[in-house]
């Protein structure tokens, strides 16, 4: 009889925390920062090392500009698990915008889905080369929107602010460069990004006449 009575209690509180955790899942892809913080303490009052939870507990106070309060949830992300990337990353993230006075603009987060899809021939994550500073770097966020000009025969990646990112390798910056002379229109958003590597993800949005039947990326 006892494990009659406990089990389902059991089962039913399993089924609350990961209901819970879908909540707060979907309260941050709706931008709607203040619920995803109370979900994820509600959770955690269950289970106060879940590494998962803690880390989008940190994220929400980052995105509603709490930035001691985030710094505190990822420094305790640290203590439980030293070597915790996404925990190291926003540190020096709160850093950087700590001793620079910034705070953490709004992305579109909720647009992010089905943003990477690929199509064959029309898309490519691309690794950039040449980077910028780390502070810079580490301000980017997946799904930021960037640019790319076109300078001495080479792809620079730019912010929607012009802010040099970093640029295409050079036989993709050269063989778009021609395409883009020749009418086809790109749009890039950032992908991954840390304070050492970059990746952004290019879509052909037009393509001119001249390359009306030759694809943007080779298929292989």
């Amino acid at each position: 009889m006892t494990n009659e009575t406990v089990f389902p209690k059991m089962g039913e509180l399993n089924f609350s925390m990961l209901h819970l955790k879908d909540q707060a899942i979907k309260s941050a892809l709706n931008n709607n920062w203040n619920e995803a913080i109370q979900i994820n303490q509600a959770i955690l009052k269950n289970n106060p090392k879940d590494i998962d939870t803690l880390n989008r507990l940190g994220f929400s106070y980052m995105k509603s500009n709490q930035l001691e309060e985030a710094r505190e949830i990822f420094e305790k992300v640290i203590s439980h698990d030293k070597t915790n990337p996404i925990a190291q990353k926003n540190l020096k993230k709160i850093n950087t915008l700590s001793s620079n006075n910034h705070s953490l603009s709004e992305t579109a987060i909720n647009n992010i889905d089905g943003l990477f899809i690929q199509e064959t021939g029309k898309t490519r994550s691309i690794e950039l080369r040449n980077l910028a500073d780390k502070k810079i770097l580490l301000l980017l966020e997946t799904g930021d929107e960037v640019n790319l000009v076109i300078k001495r025969s080479k792809i620079f990646v730019q912010k929607l602010d012009k802010t040099y990112i970093g640029m295409l390798p050079d036989d993709i910056g050269m063989r778009l460069t021609n395409m883009i002379n020749g009418g086809n229109e790109y749009k890039g958003w950032i992908m991954n990004a840390d304070d050492k590597k970059v990746t952004i993800f290019v879509r052909e949005v037009k393509r001119g006449k001249k390359f009306a039947n030759q694809p943007s990326f080779s298929v292989s």
